[in-house]
């Protein structure tokens, strides 16, 4: 195949992963804003789309820069590894989404990228430094949701000892519009640039860019614009896990879950760490739980839903060596 015709498919792949991201991780912005009923599930994607479109107008390319050339170096990069790790990602995506387990589409493409390059180049082609971060991210991203907002609702909670009920709940219905808002714009800025990376690095590998690691704007709208329409177009399974399997949420609670979700993931976009916006909303809606008390918390579904998050990685790498593998096959029969 012509090596401009495959850079195309390529991108396009890639682009298919991120709209996947966005049906997939739609339920992280708009789980509580719909499970509060404040929002109809309908407007609501409309809400998170819209914000997940304009990231980019707020954050660096941290990220992009992490995941383009952070994980696995950029020297082992080929048209085979990329597909082999998108196909990873993707495939295990699929999955969790059918069955509708809230998994990380994000650490499902960095597994990918794993996979793919230690199949080509074995432990030596992986980016320790950012494989140890990403790590860090899987650990402190919930924990840091998990404690934000349970401050946020002992904040909130003394805060509005004094006024009626009614009154509390018509403030954080209308806060719950600001706290979606804010999570979203998270979500579009932290995982729109996961696939930012992946599209830069494979274009320096066809030659296409040069000088230092930058992502061209086209790249930067293009994996906006995937991520906002896949959000637009729902994941409901997720949704209903998210949004009230774990715990019952009010407005209130909403609204804490939804902002200290947020503020963690403006810190790792900021310091450059792709970390799961699905790990963290969860960490989030558990601390509002157990801030009411522990039994409020459905620990067996929240149990379930952590060990998703471990099998993710070697999951989705041993998936993406066996497209590397095809890749590799079909290369050589052509």
């Amino acid at each position: 195949m012509d090596s401009g015709v495959l850079l195309i498919c390529l991108v396009a792949v890639a682009l298919s992963f991120d709209f996947l991201n966005g049906l997939h991780d739609a339920a992280n912005s708009i789980a509580t804003i719909v499970s509060t009923r404040v929002l109809s599930a309908r407007w609501a994607v409309v809400w998170a789309a819209f914000f997940n479109f304009i990231a980019f107008l707020f954050f660096g390319l941290h990220v992009a820069s992490t995941v383009g050339k952070g994980i696995i170096s950029a020297n082992i990069i080929s048209d085979a590894v990329i597909f082999g790790a998108l196909g990873g990602a993707i495939t295990w995506n699929i999955i969790t989404w059918l069955v509708g387990i809230p998994s990380s589409s994000s650490h499902a493409l960095i597994g990918g990228l794993l996979g793919a390059g230690i199949a080509k180049a074995g432990l030596n082609g992986v980016v320790w430094s950012g494989v140890w971060k990403t790590v860090a991210g899987i650990v402190v991203s919930p924990a840091l949701g998990f404690a934000l907002a349970l401050v946020l609702v002992l904040i909130v909670s003394w805060s509005f000892v004094r006024a009626t009920p009614a009154f509390a709940d018509a403030t954080f219905r209308r806060l719950q519009f600001v706290s979606a808002a804010l999570f979203s714009l998270g979500h579009g800025g932290n995982d729109a640039q996961k696939t930012m990376g992946v599209i830069a690095v494979l274009l320096y590998a066809h030659g296409q860019l040069s000088g230092p690691f930058h992502v061209p704007l086209w790249v930067v709208l293009s994996c906006q614009a995937a991520l906002g329409l896949g959000t637009l177009m729902g994941g409901w399974r997720i949704v209903h896990t998210m949004g009230s399997k774990i715990t019952r949420l009010s407005p209130q609670q909403g609204f804490c879950a939804e902002t200290g979700g947020a503020l963690t993931i403006f810190l790792a976009t900021y310091i450059g760490v792709p970390i799961s916006t699905t790990h963290t909303i969860t960490g989030a809606i558990v601390g509002v739980g157990a801030a009411r008390r522990t039994s409020a918390v459905r620990w067996n579904v929240a149990s379930n839903i952590v060990w998703a998050w471990v099998i993710t990685l070697p999951a989705s790498a041993l998936v993406a060596a066996l497209f590397y593998s095809l890749a590799r096959l079909a290369d050589r029969a052509l």
